[in-house]
């Protein structure tokens, strides 16, 4: 192995999780970084025991795709490694091409992973891409959190996402290609300056004189990291102070949020929102500001599919009707993505949520001392027009709900977003 091999073996693991899963899958499109990527996780899997699964998502958007996939099928074959192509056949044709592109390719990738019992995904992204994701999102006056660029690790629909080459050059990759004699391929779509993500790239070159490249930016994306990880703990510590859990709903002290550093609220409502409506985009900045003043200041208000609902020196945060009205599942399927029924066998029964109509029936609700608008949003069993449990609400009647086990414990939840 060459000095520049062990180099980039070296940039590349420590990234990577300190005890790697028996099973990883590396994503692989047949371009240089993805290529590279394959290529040096073959040779940290020679020397750490590990099984390496292949997999190359075709967007069937370029007729070249299915060759460049057979092609990456071929150098997998040739380390020995198994190689799958999963296909989309979803874009109409409107919207977002990039956006939709890259939300069916996780999904397919997560779908592949799951049904091996695969655990974590390794992607090509490299410094370059962290350099282009940083000036992005200066064009968009992000903060540190979105500043902190693509992390190295994340969980998404119960798989990890590594990314074990930001701190490494798409230049450095195809010149270690280039030594070991492995062909890549070059997308066209990588010049197309009609995407942003292009233009920024362009943008880098012209910053070259100022000593800004990839690798400073993406020095600089792991600083911001690093004070975002420590501004997550400071929430989470404050999130303990303030905010108290009522069966899937949050009691805020308005005394105590609003006696937080601006920043520290932003995180502590942003954090509450995604825990009660699920992970997701943020809102967005002006919406959060509203919210925060509404919160402050003791307002009813909605954001992000969630009610703050002023109580005494108190608002809960608690899902919104509107988001949910249209969910209607069976007994044995998960609600909202997060509440689990059991109960007596129904024929007719279903899951939805209480609403207004459903209060009417329930008498009990009172006695749970949480917000009307609360209860019209929590799940309940539903025969027709007829309110068979709603156990939120206090009228369990032999029924039972609970949140889901992977649904993240809520004051952990503000280091994982």
């Amino acid at each position: 192995m060459s000095r520049h091999t062990d180099r980039l073996l070296a940039e590349l693991r420590v990234r990577l999780p300190e005890s790697l899963p028996r099973k990883l899958g590396v994503a692989v499109s047949g371009g240089g970084d993805s290529a590279a990527l394959m290529h040096l996780l073959h040779e940290v899997a020679q020397t750490e025991a590990i099984n390496l699964y292949v997999v190359t998502v075709d967007h069937g958007l370029r007729p070249e795709a299915s060759q460049e996939a057979a092609a990456v099928s071929r150098q997998a074959e040739a380390l020995g490694l198994p190689h799958e192509t999963l296909r989309w056949t979803g874009w109409d044709g409107a919207g977002n091409l990039q956006d939709q592109a890259r939300q069916a390719r996780y999904a397919l990738l997560s779908d592949w992973a799951r049904d091996r019992e695969i655990d974590a995904i390794a992607l090509g992204h490299t410094a370059d891409d962290q350099a282009e994701t940083l000036l992005m999102r200066l064009g968009r006056s992000s903060g540190v959190t979105g500043l902190s660029g693509m992390s190295a690790s994340r969980q998404q629909e119960g798989l990890t996402l590594l990314r074990p080459m930001l701190a490494i050059t798409r230049e450095d990759l195809r010149a270690y290609l280039t030594d070991i004699g492995v062909s890549w391929v070059d997308d066209p779509s990588n010049q197309d300056t009609r995407f942003d993500r292009i233009k920024a790239r362009k943008a880098l070159h012209g910053l070259e004189p100022l000593g800004i490249n990839a690798l400073s930016l993406s020095r600089s994306a792991d600083n911001l990291a690093q004070a975002h990880t420590a501004l997550g703990a400071f929430a989470q510590e404050s999130a303990r102070n303030v905010a108290q859990v009522d069966q899937g709903d949050v009691k805020v002290d308005r005394a105590g949020f609003t006696a937080l550093p601006k920043e520290i609220r932003r995180r502590v409502l942003v954090g509450i929102l995604a825990w009660i409506a699920g992970q997701g985009y943020p809102p967005r900045q002006t919406a959060v500001e509203q919210a925060m003043d509404a919160l402050s200041k003791g307002r009813t208000g909605s954001v992000a599919g969630c009610l703050l609902v002023p109580k005494a020196e108190s608002v809960w945060i608690c899902r919104e009707f509107k988001a949910v009205e249209a969910q209607i599942v069976a007994p044995d399927e998960v609600w909202d993505r997060k509440w689990c029924f059991s109960g007596p066998e129904i024929s007719n029964a279903e899951i939805r949520a209480l609403g207004e109509e459903g209060l009417r029936q329930v008498s009990e609700w009172r006695e749970t001392r949480r917000p009307r608008l609360a209860l019209t949003a929590s799940p309940a069993v539903w025969a027709g027009e007829a309110v068979l449990a709603a156990p939120l609400a206090g009228f369990a009647n032999g029924w039972r709900v609970d949140m889901t086990p992977d649904w993240p414990e809520f004051y952990a939840s503000f280091l994982s977003h």
